[in-house]
């Protein structure tokens, strides 16, 4: 079987830890600085009402700033599933300028 939070990079191209991303909204880079691998729920099966969990891709993005320390400052986390688009809808990945 194939690995789930792996299918997850490759479909949405999820950024790695220390890469960067820039927001397709307001044109601001952020820098990926935690990458973690679990579940999240979602909603109940519709027939059985058992709970539901899928894997997941959890983010934490940090907003360089001039004379702030990493992970200080401004920061965002988010979730991301195979079976959502709000990677690809909100953020670009970048290289470093």
């Amino acid at each position: 079987m194939d690995d789930p939070w792996e299918i997850i990079r490759k479909e949405k191209g999820i950024p790695r830890k220390g890469e960067y991303v820039k927001s397709k909204r307001f044109g601001t880079q952020w820098k990926v600085i935690v990458e973690k691998e679990g579940y999240v729920n979602v909603d109940d099966n519709p027939v059985t009402r058992d709970p539901r969990m899928v894997p997941a891709i959890t983010l934490t993005y940090w907003k360089e700033e001039p004379g702030v320390k990493e992970g200080e400052g401004k920061t965002m986390t988010f979730d991301y599933t195979r079976y959502d688009t709000t990677f690809e809808l909100h953020w670009d990945s970048v290289n470093k300028d």
